[in-house]
């Protein structure tokens, strides 16, 4: 039954997608579909609304909508300028300066919003009139910032591994938020690693005025209260003062507050920023609502234990196992965006991982390091489109770049995916494992 099962939903999957039909549409017809395979209608249907509706009613999934409000109030709140300021301030002496700057604001403005597109976005705008003063060359700068934007979805707080967190049943957030840290790490500075390498060979130079302590302590200052959320937010979860949905509530108000200060947001800007983030919630919340008839569906059927089996099957060896693993998710992120992609394939591979001992946190910071690089990698590649819009250039010019910086960003996915302590030292010192 798990064959035929698996094969109708990927033919309907594939044939509806092909005729341009919602992701989240096409999941929940090709589940139907699959179920109508097995069960009568009336029966199909009514599990079908029922797994919707469990899907949906989770208090941990309230915190999405939450982190994506706080997102957008970040993004119009005026905190692009001072993180690059702040950063600049830092790494402003290395050559290419204001690629790795680039680079390091993608990262905590990433972390921040929620949204690698959106820090392409924001942080690619910024330092774009410096790139072009400087001469730099735009395709390089279009591909720095594209290569380093999906770094702050893994440094929480993380949409992304909250929506892990609830495809898994129930794995720590607070475990993920700290796991996601170092991983995060490793992407912004392979990054720059790569940036630097290739400003040298261009001879860009970095800041040749004296470092100045005043300068870093302005910056920082001017940095502090949009950091604050940060630490705030995600020290309070890991602590346990409260959990990520109310952590997630605190940080809308933090966003609110700091924009009104900030001066960049009124009356009417912020009542735009609520219907926009209803929109895109709406969105995720319906997403996750329709695969949970997918997974129900997937394990009615057996096709986890089926695909587990087939896997097996060819070895048993968890170092070929990761490495398949991780060529499939590669392959499927370049066609799907994160959020699907994690609700389809964590309850197909997570049973795998746990029956050769990997814990679900290292899992799952492997899914969602694995479906960034999707982000940025056509066809789809959201976030590479963007930085090349904002950047002025072509995908035939940036991608020779992007070569590079693919390489770098899968050196990291290796050490993420065999070296456990890279993901779990955090969470486990912390007594959350």
């Amino acid at each position: 039954m798990g064959g035929q099962a698996l094969a109708v939903i990927l033919i309907s999957l594939a044939i509806l997608l092909l005729l341009g039909v919602p992701i989240a549409f096409s999941i929940g017809i090709a589940s139907i579909i699959t179920i109508l395979s097995t069960i009568d209608l009336n029966v199909a249907v009514l599990t079908a609304a029922q797994r919707t509706f469990v899907g949906m009613s989770s208090f941990t999934l309230t915190a999405i909508p939450f982190f994506i409000l706080a997102g957008n109030l970040m993004n119009e709140g005026g905190i692009a300028k001072r993180l690059v300021n702040f950063v600049m301030a830092i790494l402003g002496k290395l050559p290419g300066a204001l690629l790795v700057t680039n680079a390091g604001a993608n990262a905590l403005f990433g972390a921040i919003s929620g949204s690698a597109s959106a820090a392409a976005a924001a942080v690619g705008s910024m330092v774009k009139e410096g790139e072009e003063k400087m001469g730099y060359d735009h395709a390089l700068s279009a591909a720095t910032n594209a290569a380093s934007a999906p770094a702050g979805l893994l440094i929480p707080p993380s949409n992304a591994l909250i929506t892990y967190s609830l495809v898994s049943g129930g794995t720590s957030i607070a475990a993920l938020f700290l796991a996601g840290y170092i991983p995060g790490l490793i992407w912004t500075l392979a990054c720059i690693t790569v940036a630097v390498h290739i400003a040298r060979k261009k001879g860009y130079q970095g800041d040749k005025d004296k470092f100045s302590w005043t300068n870093l302590g302005r910056a920082t200052l001017a940095a502090l209260p949009a950091l604050g959320l940060i630490f705030i937010v995600i020290g309070g979860i890991v602590a346990g003062v409260f959990t990520a949905t109310e952590g997630s509530a605190i940080s809308v108000v933090y966003s609110l507050i700091l924009g009104l200060i900030y001066k960049n947001l009124n009356f009417n800007k912020i009542i735009d920023i609520i219907i926009e983030s209803a929109k895109m919630s709406a969105i995720v919340v319906f997403l996750i609502g329709v695969s949970n008839i997918l997974s129900w569906v997937m394990a009615f059927t057996g096709i986890p234990q089926m695909i587990g089996n087939a896997l097996l099957s060819v070895t048993e060896n968890p170092i070929i196992l990761l490495l398949i693993m991780n060529i499939i998710l590669l392959v499927s992120g370049t066609f799907m965006d994160v959020t699907p992609a994690i609700l389809i394939f964590t309850p197909l591979f997570l049973p795998i991982v746990e029956s050769f001992g990997m814990n679900p946190v290292q899992f799952g910071l492997i899914i969602v390091y694995n479906l960034c690089i999707g982000n940025i990698t056509p066809p789809v590649g959201n976030t590479l489109f963007v930085a090349i819009k904002v950047g002025d250039t072509s995908l035939s010019k940036v991608i020779p770049y992007m070569i590079r910086y693919y390489l770098f960003i899968l050196i990291g996915l290796v050490l993420v995916t065999y070296i456990p302590a890279i993901t779990l030292a955090w969470p486990q010192s912390a007594g959350l494992l």
